[in-house]
């Protein structure tokens, strides 16, 4: 799964590196991105033909939902059937996106004791997780809920004795037809959410404070002694 991320990129880098203009409130540096908190999200608009940076909820809520009280339960879809859900199979097809980020956490468990690790890519990143956002409205006040998840997989080598399953990250070269900007089939799609090559990985333990939401501050992300990296950088 994929329950907390950073991304601590400056928003000029991710303005760059996505080809996208912000809009809404610019991003920043967070160390610990945790479901049910806006984030910054990267979406393709059709009649502009831009992309955009705009913060999401993370947590989707599907159009039909009587209210969003599950999105808390949505912040993560499975690639595995992900385009039949009806959860998911509306923004499967029209809806999708990439949510921006430099590493993420994962928790092992060792003798009873979960032990936090940071993931990352060995690009010069930011990089970019499969996504999926939905809008919906408030029947009480009509007011619009913009949500997304995160799209994932099973677990390559360099990660399985963390945890068996991880988020799909798509490349640079997949982000134009996962956006929508180029035309690609349903097989096409589901083909890209395939789990990471495990030589392009790196995995480090971290301080157990990522545990807590409450903790968002730059040393979350740097490696701790205690303990032997299970790929070290």
């Amino acid at each position: 799964m994929c329950g907390r991320f950073a991304l601590h990129s400056p928003a000029s880098l991710l303005v760059d590196r996505f080809a996208a203009t912000v809009h809404g409130d610019a991003p920043e540096p967070r160390y610990n991105a945790a479901p049910m908190q806006n984030l910054p999200v990267v979406r393709f608009n059709p009649d502009t033909r831009e992309r955009r940076l705009s913060p999401l909820r993370w947590g989707l809520v599907p159009v039909w939902s009587k209210d969003p009280s599950g999105a808390a339960k949505m912040i993560n879809a499975r690639a595995e059937g992900v385009a039949e859900r009806p959860a998911f199979r509306s923004a499967f097809k029209k809806r999708r996106c990439l949510v921006p980020f430099d590493a993420y956490y994962e928790w092992r468990k060792v003798d009873g004791a979960k032990i936090p690790h940071a993931i990352a890519t060995d690009s010069n990143g930011p990089d970019a997780f499969a996504g999926l956002w939905e809008g919906w409205k408030d029947p009480a006040n009509g007011e619009w809920l913009h949500t997304f998840t995160i799209i994932t997989t099973e677990a390559n080598d360099a990660t399985r004795a963390i945890h068996d399953r991880m988020p799909v990250i798509l490349p640079p070269a997949r982000w134009s037809a996962w956006l929508g900007e180029e035309e690609a089939s349903p097989g096409e799609l589901q083909a890209m959410l395939v789990p990471y090559p495990s030589a392009h990985m790196r995995v480090w333990r971290v301080s157990k404070d990522v545990g807590s939401v409450k903790n968002d501050r730059p040393d979350l992300i740097d490696a701790v002694d205690s303990g032997p990296a299970i790929n070290p950088a």
